[in-house]
């Protein structure tokens, strides 16, 4: 009879095996962390292995899609070099990086008990889970995959592949927490379509706190908080 795997060993399988074939409007590009840096795949491992080595059933939290400077390059969606060594532990020597939703979401993990009880509880990635840029005179820059019509409808089906198999990692789908307003305006058109979650429950995007409502980070802290608290 084949050994059941651990949450942790299922992450680590599906991110190895990423790869996004579909096709791109012109001036977009996918980055697939994975491919790009061999420490990308050695640090997120680590990671897994360290806070899902068990069975239990977590929480969805989605995101967008990860940054170029977040989960772009430590493969751990919101956490950039600089949290993954001072809060989860973990150091990657090859990338510094330091970004802004990663800030908002480890002082709500603090305020939450710490990295352990909070990847106890949930599971944070994106439905489209590779980096997208687009191509300006400055080189790349993040894009979200709602930013262009013919994006979206280029990743729409590799969107709803993702969050299947997001699911079948073994996730509570009795509800779900959408970061941002306009990704959850996406997220719900799939939703009716595919029944995936039974509720969904908005909360404002971190990137989006930290750049504009700065004055009061801890009003959105304790949102998050009320919202994951009465979910655990």
């Amino acid at each position: 009879m084949q050994k059941q795997k651990k949450i942790g060993e299922k992450v680590v399988a599906f991110n190895k095996k990423l790869k996004y074939s579909g096709n791109l409007p012109e001036g977009f590009d996918v980055l697939n962390p994975f491919f790009d840096n061999p420490e990308t795949l050695v640090v997120m491992t680590e990671f897994y292995q360290k806070f899902y080595n068990d069975y239990s059933q977590r929480k969805f939290i989605i995101g967008i899609n990860p940054s170029r400077h977040g989960a772009g390059v430590t493969g751990v969606p919101f956490t950039d070099t600089k949290r993954l060594e001072s809060v989860c532990g973990i150091e990657m020597k090859s990338a510094h990086t330091h970004e802004i939703s990663s800030v908002f979401l480890y002082d709500v993990i603090e305020n939450f008990g710490g990295p352990e009880l909070f990847y106890k509880e949930f599971y944070i990635n994106s439905p489209f889970p590779l980096a997208i840029t687009r191509r300006t005179i400055r080189g790349g820059l993040n894009a979200n995959y709602y930013d262009d019509k013919n994006l979206f409808e280029a990743v729409k089906p590799f969107m709803i592949k993702s969050l299947k198999d997001h699911i079948k990692l073994g996730l509570d789908t009795s509800e779900v927490f959408i970061l941002g307003k306009k990704n959850a305006t996406f997220l719900d058109k799939i939703n009716k379509e595919e029944k995936f979650f039974d509720k969904m429950t908005v909360l404002e995007h971190p990137r989006f706190i930290q750049q504009y409502k700065s004055k009061e980070k801890q009003l959105y802290i304790d949102k998050y908080l009320m919202a994951l608290n009465k979910a655990s």
